[in-house]
């Protein structure tokens, strides 16, 4: 209930819009950078230390990991041959399912593009 204490999904929204807009503000004011940034909050050197694996799970990881990415090309696979079974069984009179079909598709390349690109994504942040 707006007005009690509860702000309203405008409110919210414009908060979060200023706020997003002093902040890149200050940095390109030069006020602002990760490096400063952290240096400010944490009061001094932030340690950051390369990603390790624990001693003997590094062979273990990467098995799982593999299995995960050859299950979700199979599931892949799976999506793109139902899509377009979709597709070819709405050619007749059944637009709605045909559509239904078409409009998968981009999910499916959508999610094996993200899997693919996993660990590129995952670099970027370590």
């Amino acid at each position: 209930m707006p007005g009690a204490g509860n702000p309203s999904p405008r409110e919210i929204l414009m908060q979060a819009i200023l706020l997003h807009a002093l902040a890149v503000h200050a940095a390109a004011a030069g006020h602002l950078s990760a490096t400063r940034s952290w240096h400010l909050l944490a009061g001094g050197g932030v340690p950051n230390p390369a990603p390790a694996a624990p001693p003997g799970l590094a062979g273990d990881a990467n098995t799982i990991l593999g299995w995960g990415k050859w299950g979700v090309l199979i599931c892949g696979v799976a999506g793109l041959l139902i899509s377009g079974g979709k597709m070819a069984i709405g050619h007749r009179n059944r637009s709605t399912l045909a559509a239904d079909g078409a409009t998968n598709i981009p999910w499916v390349i959508g999610g094996l593009s993200l899997v693919a690109a996993s660990a590129a994504i995952v670099a970027v942040f370590l």
